[in-house]
């Protein structure tokens, strides 16, 4: 079984639209959204996903969720056949953190024949070793000190040393402030991670809060040899789910 976010109660969050981040920015692609997470970043923009009521970890609005409207249970052969359904040849797992549900996943993948799978991750978590020959591109995204994550929680050497190494894993990421710059290229330097597959990302949930702090992190990332990736579903659709 795989435990889903939902869109409105009791609707599970499988979707397409157009990846709005990282390498396949733009991209058709259909997506899956699985409830659950390890960390807690203030920022969150799927805290309905983990801050459920009774959850006492911070995040800047203070909203907790209530689980049974905002959490749903589906078989694996279900998922399989909704995501078959919406007729894309590529598929985004995304959360929460997916790789928590790593032996459900690998399941429901192993019925989808044909659709190449991109895992959306935050990095602490090793792939499930049944899902892992079953996934094209990992886009892993360490949480910054920004985050609200202590470091021995959300940077774990030993994952991000094996994600450098794995060429299907592209990093990315969120930047709040130019001085977030410095821990990025630490982490980069010390994990021995390749700025031609490093994102940085502006963080935000506003088009207008995107583009301002764009400006000065474009030539940041030149400076740097860095990628920028921007937020596009964010500018299409808004901060909403299902997008």
């Amino acid at each position: 079984m795989l435990t889903l976010a939902t869109t409105t109660p009791g609707d599970p969050e499988i979707f397409a639209s157009l990846q709005g981040e990282g390498p396949s920015l733009g991209r058709p692609v259909a997506f899956v959204r699985l409830s659950r997470c390890n960390l807690a970043c203030t920022w969150c923009d799927t805290a309905y996903t983990w801050r459920f009521e009774g959850d006492n970890r911070p995040h800047r609005d203070g909203t907790a969720f209530d689980r049974k409207a905002n959490q749903v249970t589906l078989d694996e052969a279900e998922v399989a056949a909704r995501i078959a359904a919406l007729g894309q040849d590529r598929l985004v797992i995304t959360g929460g953190e997916p790789l928590l549900q790593g032996a459900a996943l690998a399941r429901m993948v192993a019925l989808l024949p044909g659709i190449s799978v991109e895992i959306e991750t935050n990095g602490t978590v090793a792939p499930h070793a049944a899902l892992d020959p079953l996934v094209a591109q990992y886009n892993v995204s360490p949480k910054l000190a920004h985050s609200g994550n202590p470091a021995d929680l959300a940077l774990l050497p030993e994952r991000l040393e094996a994600w450098a190494k794995d060429v299907r894993a592209w990093f990315k990421f969120v930047v709040a402030e130019p001085d977030d710059l410095a821990e990025v290229l630490a982490l980069i330097e010390a994990h021995g991670i390749d700025r031609a597959r490093t994102f940085v990302m502006p963080e935000g949930t506003g088009s207008a809060k995107l583009r301002e702090r764009e400006r000065w992190l474009a030539p940041l990332a030149l400076e740097h040899g860095l990628r920028l990736s921007d937020r596009l579903h964010i500018h299409l659709y808004g901060d909403t789910r299902g997008t």
